[in-house]
């Protein structure tokens, strides 16, 4: 299949939004998976009510879980149709002004001068054409004192995988990401940072699973 049979990136998302939330870990319709990610986001979260910049944030999800702790919540995601199921998944904090869905490129969001608390995303870092400008350009959105919370993985290898849109062949961080390459390039830019391992957690992905998931916890100085 040529490049240019494929969809673009942004279609390709708009067209999962339907079923995006069929998947455990993405809906978290699932009582026990919802309440699994509730748990490990109050560990990784402030305990007092702070400001959650979530990227690629889907059909908001995590942003509801974040918004129910007391949270106040901006969401940007490349696709329309994934925003507006967020919309409607935060229709109550949405209209309290609580929470702000924007669609917008996740690598450079579009939130002017404003800073954030905590900076979260989950596995979308391996989507990125140059992963490590965004890190940095990630770390100057979150205020001194801050963290970010990045859950990742590595479920295939490179060159196991087809580009699934026009212009990602050749994507540095395709199938995922290991720990030890998150870390090394997100070290040198902040305080300090922690790898939390996800993968024995079954509860988290309505299934178990064989590779590698981890977050990474990382706090600014």
């Amino acid at each position: 299949m040529s490049d240019s049979t494929l969809p673009t990136v942004r279609e390709f998302w708009e067209g999962q939004a339907e079923t995006y939330d069929d998947e455990v870990d993405h809906g978290l319709r699932d009582t026990s998976a919802r309440e699994a990610w509730r748990a490990r986001l109050s560990d990784w979260l402030p305990a007092g009510p702070g400001t959650v910049l979530d990227l690629g944030c889907g059909t908001g999800s995590l942003a509801r879980l974040a918004l129910e702790a007391g949270h106040r919540v901006l969401g940007v995601d490349l696709a329309p149709a994934m925003v507006a199921l967020a919309e409607q998944k935060c229709a109550e904090q949405v209209a309290s002004g609580s929470a702000r869905f924007l669609v917008g490129d996740a690598g450079a969001p579009p939130v002017g001068d404003e800073t954030f608390d905590v900076l979260l995303a989950r596995h979308l870092l391996w989507t990125l054409p140059d992963p490590h400008a965004v890190l940095a350009r990630w770390v100057g959105l979150v205020r001194p004192g801050g963290r970010l919370v990045l859950v990742e993985g590595r479920w295939w290898s490179a060159g196991d995988l087809t580009p699934y849109a026009q212009g990602t062949a050749d994507l540095p961080w395709q199938g995922g990401v290991r720990a030890e390459d998150l870390v090394a390039a997100l070290d040198p830019l902040v305080e300090r940072l922690e790898v939390v391992c996800l993968g024995a957690d079954d509860a988290l992905w309505g299934r178990h699973v064989e590779d590698e998931r981890y977050a990474v916890v990382a706090r600014t100085g």
